[in-house]
């Protein structure tokens, strides 16, 4: 096994509503004193001011769709893509070898994040050469509520969030920044929300951060939990989370799964967590995007550590009441 298939080359997924400021952040990423290289794939490469230089090889390792859009309908060029910066890396194929440290995908505004994702979980070559770090979404705090109200891709694309910039924060009063952020973490209760004017944060709280994959502990904040019931709104997309301190049965655990997929999948767009299996030393951690579901066991509970079980689900049009109760229904006798 090589080098890099030890350690895949993390890529980041940037999303968010049109006109958001996505390309500013990806200028911004590029120019960024971080000392890394970044292989860059982009809707329209003539349009987006990035120094060529920025790029190893730029000519070669920025690439465009052929509709100038990634989703469901090109998500076979993706994986050409991404195979294509695969042999530029290790130098097969007559391609002359350039290194690149990670990999950033900058989305179109009306793409849903979705098949972008599932990309590096149904395709085994590309999931053993990269893993999905991160999906970014940037949203116009002056008309998110517009986006958010007018359609799903608006909404999909803040359910699958690891990491939001509220941008365009100095265009809108305090108080509707706070309204649409209780909105925002009501749909999505584990991404975490950074306020910025011309996309700027510091790229180390968007790149490298492991936030998508749950090798690292899942941190659920206790803040996300907290709901503003005085300004909700009726979305369709909302984020339930669940949290058991008794061991759980594996064998309900598996029927409730395969019971939840087979009539929810479609609609529930991310899930993760970590579960404590009766009888076992070890987490179990899973996560998934719709029907695509992995679980494997993690490392032993700590001493120090109670275990526990916790998990998150984010979707459209959630029986809360049904989840809780077919949750409850796990817990071991």
């Amino acid at each position: 096994m090589s080098t890099v298939q030890n350690n895949p080359i993390p890529v980041t997924v940037l999303t968010g509503f049109l006109g958001a400021g996505k390309t500013t952040l990806l200028n911004h990423v590029l120019t960024a004193n971080h000392g890394e290289k970044i292989a860059v794939i982009v809707n329209e490469f003539g349009e987006i001011g990035i120094d060529n230089q920025l790029v190893v090889g730029a000519d070669e390792e920025i690439f465009e769709m052929n509709n100038g859009c990634i989703c469901c309908t090109v998500r076979g060029d993706l994986i050409r893509i991404l195979n294509d910066l695969k042999d530029v890396k290790l130098g097969r194929s007559g391609t002359r070898k350039a290194d690149f440290d990670r990999v950033l995908i900058e989305t179109t505004g009306l793409a849903d994040p979705a098949p972008v994702a599932q990309t590096f979980f149904v395709d085994p070559e590309i999931a053993d050469f990269y893993k999905l770090d991160a999906v970014v979404t940037v949203v116009d705090a002056k008309h998110a509520g517009q986006h958010l109200d007018d359609g799903h891709e608006a909404q999909e694309q803040v359910a699958f969030a690891d990491v939001m910039l509220l941008n365009k924060t100095d265009l809108v009063s305090a108080e509707e920044l706070q309204q649409l952020e209780n909105r925002l973490l009501n749909m999505n209760k584990t991404a975490k929300i950074y306020r910025t004017q011309q996309s700027s944060i510091d790229v180390k709280q968007i790149l490298g951060i492991g936030a998508f994959d749950l090798d690292k502990k899942l941190e659920i904040e206790p803040e996300f939990l907290q709901e503003d019931h005085h300004h909700h709104h009726d979305d369709h997309v909302t984020s339930l989370f669940f949290r058991e301190t008794r061991p759980l049965d594996l064998k309900k655990v598996e029927r409730f799964i395969n019971v939840w997929l087979q009539d929810h999948g479609v609609d529930t767009f991310r899930y993760k967590g970590i579960l404590n299996i009766k009888g076992s030393k070890k987490r179990v951690v899973f996560q998934g995007i719709h029907m695509l579901l992995g679980a494997f066991p993690d490392r032993e509970w700590k001493t120090n550590e109670e275990p526990i079980s916790e998990f998150v689900i984010i979707g459209r049009n959630l029986d809360e009441n049904w989840f809780r109760q077919q949750f409850a229904d796990c817990v071991a006798d």
